[in-house]
C-alpha cells in the first residue's frame, strides 16, 4: 500500500482580515501550488519578492 509523505510543517497562517475581498484566494489567504502545498496569496497577503518572506508587521 502507498502512504504519501507527512509533512512535518504547519501550513502558513494568513491575516484573514486582508483576504475578506481577495478573487485570488476567495478569502481563505492561501493558495494550494500544483504539489499541493499550501502557500500565502500573494495578492492579499503582502508577500514580497523575496522568496516566501511575508510582511514585516507580524
Amino acid at each position: 500500500m502507498a502512504h504519501g509523505a507527512h509533512r512535518t510543517l504547519m501550513p502558513p497562517r494568513p491575516d484573514l482580515d486582508l483576504a475578506r475581498d481577495c478573487e485570488v484566494c476567495l478569502g481563505w489567504g492561501t493558495v494550494v501550488t500544483r504539489d499541493g502545498d499550501h502557500e500565502l496569496c500573494h495578492m492579499c497577503q503582502g508577500i514580497t519578492d523575496d522568496e516566501g518572506a511575508v510582511r514585516s508587521d507580524w
